[in-house]
């Protein structure tokens, strides 16, 4: 059982200016090598309830850049994690970003599966508020009762999950 806090709260207005502060760090430093940044995850949907970490999705055309990327993400901070067992999905900790939102980092090449399930999920969720509500209820609720493990927590909603996942045309 990993033990880390689970904090779900409601939707934040502030999440997409928090997005953007990063996107444009990000930017400033490889946006000549990638092709766009993604916010995607619970934050990126307007009316949301989501832990307060903001998802990206940096997107690249092809592994030709991937080498450089890495080394200017390294120039500000961010320091390579490998795919974490995602294939075409690598994951980016930090240090010294006490300026940004607490965020995850992900870099994909654009024909990444994972990437695809990420902003299809997204769009799905965007353009159905009936799923926004449920979902953040249940998310609600299995931070009600497991806020002290995040596995339960995941474990709990996984349900729902897979059912909008079907509903969106994923599995």
């Amino acid at each position: 059982m990993r033990t880390i806090k689970v904090k779900v709260l409601p939707y934040d207005k502030n999440w997409k200016a928090d997005f953007e502060k990063i996107k444009s760090e990000i930017e400033n430093a490889i946006g000549k090598m990638i092709i766009t940044v993604e916010h995607v995850g619970s934050t990126s949907v307007e009316g949301m309830s989501a832990k307060p970490c903001i998802d990206i999705d940096v997107v690249i055309k092809d592994y030709s850049v991937f080498d450089n990327v890495v080394s200017h993400l390294a120039d500000i901070g961010y320091i390579y994690e490998g795919d974490l067992g995602i294939k075409d999905r690598h994951a980016f900790k930090y240090s010294d970003k006490n300026h940004l939102q607490t965020h995850h980092l992900y870099v994909c090449p654009w024909h990444s599966r994972e990437l695809h399930r990420h902003i299809t999920f997204r769009d799905y969720l965007r353009n159905n508020p009936e799923a926004v509500v449920k979902y953040s209820s249940v998310k609600e609720t299995a931070a009600g009762l497991f806020p002290d493990d995040i596995d339960k927590y995941m474990e709990y909603k996984s349900g729902c999950i897979q059912e909008l996942y079907s509903l969106c045309g994923l599995e």
